[in-house]
């Protein structure tokens, strides 16, 4: 592939990237990109994946983290992995491809999932009120406003798990006191998409500002106390991310809320080396685990998805 052909290699897709496409790289009229994200809950993923919702319950796979059964099931607990097929799975999915709200709104999908959805960790808890990990209620708060469910007490709950250094540690239940990127750039999406919806408020703004300076202070990559690499999966891009941090992703979420700042800087050379002659970028990793259909391709194989989110990244930061 030459690159003068990655624009027309990105079009050929399905509606769910095009239309991020049209918006972000080609600049194209609002009722344009508007027409071809529309079309997502018709045709290609997005109606392949509402297709596996239940109608009555609102549930996917049965499950709000985790398959009906799934933690029940020795067999299927020694499989690599986990199952990516169940509620919070498939809405995050839905909602981060772009798709308006208004199918599953019309299919009543908050109040049901309201009414048979419960959290595995403890079977007691209703499913908009989240759980313990920081990653779950992330999701949960976003796809909650997505949907127009009450999630105000996630807020607040978000708020409180703030640890003193400015990010937020799923393992805050098992005594940790250190905040881990991961966590910390998925609580940041969510209160980024509550102050984007309602405005927010000084405290939820303040927040974002500490767990932003969290990643900041480390160049979105290294440790603190050492200056060395976190992890391995910081220039380890992958499509479909789940919870995982990447320099990547890390980046588009700044590009989002529209914060530049020079510590960004070699996130940004980690972009940019990762890009190949083509013009395109690989799939570096996969998560493994059952999934209703795959919607990028096998590692070592030019990205769509992930070729779409660098262009558009250094598109952002060449700009500023």
């Amino acid at each position: 592939m030459a690159p003068t052909d990655v624009i027309s290699w990105l079009l050929d897709t399905d509606p769910a990237l095009r239309w991020q496409v049209e918006r972000d790289l080609l600049d194209a009229p609002e009722q344009q990109w508007q027409a071809t994200r529309a079309r997502i809950p018709q045709e290609g993923y997005g109606a392949a994946l509402l297709a596996h919702q239940d109608p009555g319950t609102g549930l996917w796979a049965g499950g709000a983290f985790f398959p009906a059964g799934f933690l029940e099931d020795p067999e299927s607990r020694e499989l690599p992995g986990q199952p990516w097929t169940a509620t919070t799975w498939s809405l995050t999915t839905l909602r981060e491809w772009g798709m308006d709200a208004a199918p599953l709104i019309a299919r009543d999908t908050a109040a049901k999932l309201a009414r048979h959805a419960h959290w595995e960790f403890d079977g007691s808890l209703p499913y908009w009120g989240g759980e313990v990990d920081v990653c779950i209620n992330a999701m949960t708060l976003a796809n909650g406003l997505w949907l127009g469910a009450d999630v105000e007490t996630l807020v607040d709950w978000f708020l409180a798990h703030q640890m003193d250094e400015g990010g937020w540690n799923c393992e805050w239940k098992d005594g940790s006191t250190r905040a881990s990127f991961h966590s910390t750039l998925n609580a940041l999406g969510a209160l980024h998409e509550h102050e984007r919806l309602t405005g927010g408020t000084d405290a939820t703004r303040e927040a974002q500002r500490a767990g932003e300076e969290y990643l900041l202070e480390r160049n979105l990559s290294r440790r603190l106390s050492t200056g060395e690499i976190v992890g391995p999966w910081v220039d380890h891009f992958l499509y479909p991310p789940r919870h995982i941090f990447t320099a990547l992703r890390a980046l588009d979420h700044f590009r989002r809320t529209g914060r530049r700042d020079q510590r960004m800087q070699e996130a940004v050379q980690m972009v940019q080396a990762a890009q190949q002659d083509d013009g395109t970028w690989l799939q570096q990793h996969v998560l493994p685990g059952e999934v209703w259909f795959e919607i990028d391709v096998g590692v070592g194989e030019p990205s769509p998805w992930l070729t779409m989110q660098a262009l558009r990244v250094l598109r952002w930061w060449n700009e500023g």
